[in-house]
């Protein structure tokens, strides 16, 4: 028996157990066990000695010991994802055998308009119990240039979304392959090596006319073919190109390229440096691979359906199954920047800090801010896989944000751009206790320290603000008091005279809210919007809060804590 199956009825035994108090059910643990593999259904009399022998080792153990053991296997079994309940069935597709794959180029990282494709093809997988594959298309090294950082950047993605991958591949480790099929297609009379100039073969295919090349012998075209493999032909002197319709309606269909000569040893691959010189093109690679993978279902955008044109010749000629095709439109974001070109150009030119500028929509931009993968696929799980324009309006992600964010997010205050105010404090309070959260008592009090000197405070307030200080103007100071303006000093600095501390009195009088900082005792904040940074401070306590942590700034929005250095506080603001 296989490792796999072991760990997954320990693991399952185990979590059972910890759900019903440490006794297992034998029942339980057998259906969920043929759910995780259902390859074994059918065969419980092969299972059964072992389902027995852990039940037996689990039940020996204590609620701690199967605890502490669950949490080094629990990341082995499948989440539950109520929505895939939700999903449409996918035709023709069978329990077991449904295999998607999302096929991203590692030339740049993933965005929001890559995460259609990537999310639907791993639901479904897991709907029917499937396979769902992540295969690198990183057959060009010279104009979609490979980078090595970015496959490990579109892992990153990948797994910050919940999605775990059942295989991994990568095109370029897989030449070999591609030529083996090349080779048969030649053997077959389906393919051949044209030499002809780029011109001179679109002024052939444009009449509808063969190249000089397309009848030459089999036995011309596999020396030809092996010279491309060996490195003997100059790049752009040769192309296998495949036979289709001369008088198809599309010229782009017209025998079109499947495999050309890049010269690796001046555009090294990141990968395999320059050990190959021929390399793939998509509509040869993809149906190759989609067929070896037995890949059964493709969702792909509809713009691919003349590339599925070409790649039917493959599947006809080779006399494979292709999969089945679900198409899906494109993904706009108003004010959102997608488009791979723009980005890098902007970070050349300084317009952007980097993949993850707040600008962006970028899944490295969407983390960083503070954004919840889970409202992410929220939102695209709403849209569903229609084949016209869907449009994602950042409103939409904030509110699914907002509310995956919301119970986390403990309160505090920030003021931006500081003004100055002043007010005589006769209480004897000197510690301002607030609840760190409104809904959760149990989270404790933030605490607000208060500077008395001769019986007088100064604080700051945010800038924003400045309108509501006039003369005789009645306001409240979030968990301070009521106070009514009285004047200016001449530097600019609030005058306030306090009267008490009336909530309800402030709640009746409708007396505007305004919170504020301590002025002896903040921190920095730098706080980093789409569109610009702002400085302040903060009150002393957000310092304890943990890098990465979602905070909501009383009147200002929810932000996600970047970093804390010398003694700065850098928040992103993910939205209001």
């Amino acid at each position: 028996m296989s490792n796999k199956l072991n760990d997954i009825v320990l693991a399952v035994t185990l979590e059972n157990a910890v759900k019903y108090g440490g006794r297992p059910n034998k029942g339980s643990v057998i259906g969920k066990v043929l759910f995780i593999l259902p390859q074994y259904r059918g065969k419980l009399d092969e299972i059964m000695p072992i389902i027995d022998s852990v039940i037996k080792k689990v039940s020996g153990l204590s609620i701690e010991e199967q605890m502490t053991m669950l949490k080094q296997l629990e990341h082995i079994l499948p989440k539950k994802d109520e929505r895939i309940d939700e999903l449409p069935a996918l035709p023709y597709a069978e329990e077991g055998k449904v295999i998607t794959r999302f096929a991203p180029n590692p030339d740049f990282v993933l965005h929001l308009g890559s995460v259609r494709p990537l999310l639907f093809s791993y639901l479904y997988a897991r709907k029917y119990n499937g396979k769902f594959i992540v295969r690198f298309e990183d057959t060009d090294p010279r104009t979609k240039k490979p980078k090595i950082e970015y496959y490990d950047l579109i892992l990153k993605d990948i797994k910050w979304l919940g999605i775990r991958p059942d295989e991994i591949y990568y095109q370029s480790d897989r030449l070999e392959i591609y030529y083996d099929v090349a080779r048969k297609l030649i053997e077959k009379g389906y393919a051949y090596i044209c030499r002809c100039k780029p011109v001179e073969f679109k002024n052939y295919i444009s009449q509808g006319k063969a190249c000089p090349h397309r009848e030459e012998t089999t036995k011309i075209n596999l020396n030809l073919f092996d010279k491309m493999v060996n490195g003997e032909l100059l790049e752009g002197s040769a192309v296998l190109r495949i036979k289709t319709d001369l008088s198809h309606p599309n010229p782009s269909i017209r025998d079109w390229p499947a495999l050309r000569i890049i010269d690796t040893r001046k555009y090294p691959h990141p990968r395999s440096g320059s050990k190959y010189f021929v390399w793939p093109l998509y509509n040869f690679s993809c149906p190759v691979d989609d067929h070896f993978m037995k890949v059964s279902h493709v969702i792909r955008g509809v713009e691919h359906k003349v590339n599925e044109e070409k790649q039917a010749y493959i599947y006809r000629y080779m006399g494979w199954q292709p999969p089945y095709a679900i198409h899906h439109g494109r993904i706009s974001i108003p004010d959102g920047v997608l488009s791979k070109s723009k980005i890098l150009n902007g970070i050349k030119m300084g317009i952007y800090s980097g993949i993850d500028d707040p600008q962006l929509a970028t899944l490295a931009a969407l983390r960083r801010r503070g954004f919840k993968p889970d409202a992410i696929r929220n939102v695209i799980m709403r849209g569903g896989l229609k084949p016209s324009l869907s449009v994602i309006d950042w409103s939409l992600l904030a509110a699914e944000n907002r509310v995956l964010i919301d119970k986390e997010a403990n309160r505090y205050f920030v003021v931006r751009n500081p003004l100055k105010a002043i007010f005589r404090f006769n209480e004897d309070r000197h510690e301002i206790h607030i609840r760190k959260h409104p809904d959760f008592p149990d989270r404790g009090h933030r605490i607000l320290r208060l500077n008395i000197a001769n019986k007088y405070v100064n604080i700051f307030i945010d800038e924003g603000d400045k309108q509501v200080f006039i003369i005789d103007k009645k306001l409240r100071l979030i968990g301070l008091g009521n106070f009514i303006v009285s004047g200016y000093r001449s530097d600019g600095t609030i005058k306030l005279k306090y009267l008490d501390n009336d909530v309800a009195k402030a709640k009746r009088k409708r007396f505007p809210f305004i919170h504020w900082v301590p002025a002896d005792d903040n921190i920095d904040v730098e706080l980093v919007y789409p569109d610009r940074r702002v400085y302040g401070y903060g009150e002393k306590e957000l310092a304890y809060e943990h890098v990465d942590s979602a905070v909501q700034l009383e009147r200002l929005g929810y932000f996600r804590i970047d970093e804390l250095k010398n003694n700065k506080l850098v928040l992103f603001f993910t939205h209001n």
